[in-house]
């Protein structure tokens, strides 16, 4: 577990409740995307629950909260899915959006979004 400091991204974009909100507003953004409905179709509440907790946890740990994430490497999780380069940039648009409607800054917005580009190489496939 990473420990906290007063200038981490965690606690500098306003911690847990924060994340967890970007989070959750980032599927309802991709959910409405008619290109990501493979993404989202067949899959049962629970499962959704369960990967919307591991990314909240994942985004915690890795900006320098508490949490601890105990999913699957990025590369495993995503083999096979296919994803493009350019359901990679929805996605990163998508999340720059939510973070902006949580009041996210300007340069944390930035922080935040390349915790997601480091696994880029991992999750796209085509």
């Amino acid at each position: 577990m990473m420990t906290q400091s007063a200038s981490s991204l965690y606690q500098r974009i306003g911690g847990y409740d924060v994340i967890a909100a970007v989070i959750d507003d980032l599927f309802a953004i991709l959910h409405e995307d008619p290109g990501f409905a493979r993404f989202f179709g067949g899959r049962s509440n629970d499962s959704f629950i369960r990967s919307r907790q591991l990314l909240v946890d994942q985004m915690c740990a890795l900006s320098g909260g508490p949490c601890q994430y105990i999913g699957r490497n990025m590369k495993t999780s995503h083999s096979g899915l296919g994803i493009t380069d350019a359901e990679w940039e929805t996605n990163m648009s998508a999340s720059d959006a939510a973070l902006g409607k949580n009041g996210v800054g300007d340069a944390e917005r930035a922080e935040f979004l390349a915790l997601f580009e480091r696994y880029r190489e991992d999750i796209v496939e085509a």
